[in-house]
């Protein structure tokens, strides 16, 4: 079976983990970091904001099942691409929007998707979102994998990734499984 990689960070990667995970096609969802320039950064030093990276989340999926472009379309809807360094109430440059594409097709694909939305008035701020390439994807702390799922009662889940996934049940409820 084929697979695909694709790589997304907008705001707390719990939130954007729990709601990828509920469509047809991705078979797999990391929490990790991306973009920055340190070596095997941990939580705590990304946290700090000295590390450059930001929370991302790394797809595997079937591009039998779903394309490249649905998934930037599900990105684009769970978060704030208008938003600078923050998310909801996460501050700071490891909260940005960015797509850490892996190869150029990805690049076009979202570069076209960006412009796509600016041309079509989609939001009334510019979008922020980076498009840059994947250097290299560090996975995250063991705890942080499948937060969502085994802390369905926390309150920041409760608050911030139980709405993403209600909307992606909603908004592509053909795509969810």
């Amino acid at each position: 079976m084929k697979r695909e990689r694709a790589t997304f960070g907008g705001g707390c990667f719990w939130c954007l983990e729990a709601a990828f995970e509920e469509l047809d096609g991705v078979e797999s969802v990391t929490s990790g970091y991306a973009g920055g320039h340190v070596e095997e950064p941990s939580y705590r030093a990304v946290c700090s904001g000295s590390t450059g990276h930001a929370e991302v989340v790394q797809l595997e999926y079937d591009p039998d099942r779903i394309g490249y472009e649905e998934l930037l379309e599900v990105f684009f809807t769970i978060h704030d691409p208008t938003q600078l360094n923050r998310q909801g109430p996460d501050v700071g440059s490891q909260y940005r929007s960015i797509v850490l594409h892996h190869d150029d097709r990805q690049r076009q694909l979202a570069e076209r998707y960006v412009e796509a939305i600016e041309d079509g008035g989609g939001y009334d701020d510019p979008i922020v979102t980076e498009i840059e390439p994947l250097d290299r994807f560090w996975r995250a702390e063991e705890y942080h994998q499948n937060y969502f799922e085994k802390n369905p009662q926390d309150a920041y889940c409760r608050i911030h990734a139980q709405p993403k996934v209600k909307k992606v049940r909603e908004a592509f409820a053909e795509r969810t499984h």
